[in-house]
């Protein structure tokens, strides 16, 4: 059923649902449109409203080839000031280019990996994007497959990154709250994990991860619990693709970097992958073997945030539909899961006794056909050594037992004390962090 959307917009049908909201199609007076309609919860903040008021020249200002446009935002009028078009019945909306074609997630889904030339493409047109983005002192926040749109409108698919700004302005801390670490964790540069504010290298650090995902099927650090997946993005380096050309591997590396001043910025970036393209025209997906474990991964990371800006009715739309998806898992103590927040998790910054602690459920390191799997977090030399003070533990509280029951069994003739049952033996537990 068609709703009005201010004074000038119409929302016809529902293309998709996100972590924020759900987007329509919608018509304007200048044509079809896709309208965000942020989620009840959020439109009734006052403060959030006037975050985005404040940030309407910002939002509206963003225009790239590589950049979803932002045509009009609606905010309703709030108590403390906050001015622009009102959104109907108190709604926050942001009302954009209408992008005919799936998101990246659908996409990579159906194709399993993609061919390393089509991924440097996909990338570099996004690289660019984020390089007029972040020179704008705009950080994106949340780079990732489901904010990654594909227009086929033309002769050859264009990607454009959607959503500039969404992540900040909502999960900003709000009333004084503790902040916590807020984003999508597969994606999540160690830096915000540990703490410090997201800053454009963030940006980059996801956008790498993505193409390293387009080329394996999985991304660098994912699987298993969120938690599991945020010490990985501190504790450990990324697993070599095999098959990857040296150069395309050596700028993966560098944008991975757990240091962010290593890595490149989005224009050097995008800049690099074209100088790269020639060379990998030509070049077949990775083949990586194991299919059984890719498609095992590609659950585990994967999920649908929401079907992209594809028409009713799409096959993509309706594969994406069709495909797992994650429930954002709670790690702040006492927190409800938030079956809309599907990808876009919050949750409490680790301390650093944490983050020491290693990876629990390494990440798979990705092996061409016939070569033998890497061993797990087990085999690490931290872990060795904690073995090694375990068994020197269990072996000398052995060695004690067996001395005492020779006293105990043979001391009782020989003397020393009154009662018959030889020297007074002292056994003294010890904790294995004391041994070694």
């Amino acid at each position: 059923m068609a709703r009005n959307i201010g004074s000038h917009y119409t929302a016809h049908r529902v293309l998709g649902r996100g972590s924020a909201g759900t987007v329509w199609l919608g018509e304007g007076p200048e044509g079809p449109v896709a309208i965000k309609l942020l989620r009840e919860d959020l439109a009734a903040d006052p403060d959030l409203a006037e975050r985005f008021a404040h940030e309407r020249h910002a939002l509206l200002g963003l225009e790239h080839p590589h950049i979803v446009g932002v045509r009009e935002l609606l905010v309703p009028e709030s108590q403390h000031g906050a001015t622009g078009p009102a959104g109907a019945n108190g709604e926050i909306a942001l009302v954009m280019d209408l992008v005919r074609g799936p998101d990246l997630r659908t996409h990579l889904t159906r194709e399993r990996r993609l061919a390393p030339a089509e991924a440097a493409t996909i990338v570099a047109g996004v690289a660019s994007g984020l390089a007029v983005a972040h020179a704008a002192g705009i950080v994106h926040r949340d780079v990732k497959p489901e904010n990654i749109l594909l227009d086929t409108s033309g002769e050859q698919p264009v990607a454009l990154l959607t959503d500039f700004g969404v992540a900040k302005l909502i999960d900003e801390p709000r009333h004084g709250g503790r902040s916590g670490v807020v984003g999508t964790p597969d994606y999540m540069a160690p830096e915000i994990v540990e703490g410090l504010p997201p800053r454009a290298a963030v940006d980059i650090y996801a956008l790498v991860t993505v193409l390293y995902e387009l080329l394996s099927g999985f991304t660098p650090f994912g699987g298993g619990h969120p938690g599991a997946v945020l010490r990985r993005q501190v504790t450990e380096q990324v697993a070599p693709l095999p098959g990857l050309p040296d150069e395309l591997w050596e700028l993966i590396q560098q944008c991975l970097a757990k240091a962010p001043a290593s890595r490149l910025r989005a224009a050097e970036l995008a800049s690099r992958l074209r100088e790269l393209h020639p060379a990998l025209v030509g070049l077949p997906p990775l083949d990586l073997g194991d299919p059984a474990a890719d498609e095992e991964r590609r659950q585990a990371s994967g999920d649908a945030d929401y079907a992209g800006y594809a028409e009713h009715g799409d096959a993509t739309a309706a594969l994406a539909t069709a495909a797992p998806t994650r429930a954002a898992v709670p790690l702040v103590r006492g927190a409800a899961p938030d079956s809309e927040r599907v990808t876009h998790t919050r949750m409490r910054v680790p301390d650093a006794d944490e983050l020491a602690g290693g990876a629990h459920g390494t990440a798979r390191a990705p092996r061409a056909p016939g070569q033998p799997r890497a061993g797990s977090a087990r085999n690490t030399t931290a872990g060795a050594r904690r073995r090694r003070r375990l068994a020197v533990t269990v072996a000398g509280a052995a060695v004690l037992a067996a001395v005492a029951g020779w006293l105990l069994f043979s001391g009782g003739d020989e003397g020393g004390g009154g009662d018959g049952r030889g020297p007074a033996t002292e056994v003294t537990l010890v904790d294995e962090a004391d041994v070694g």
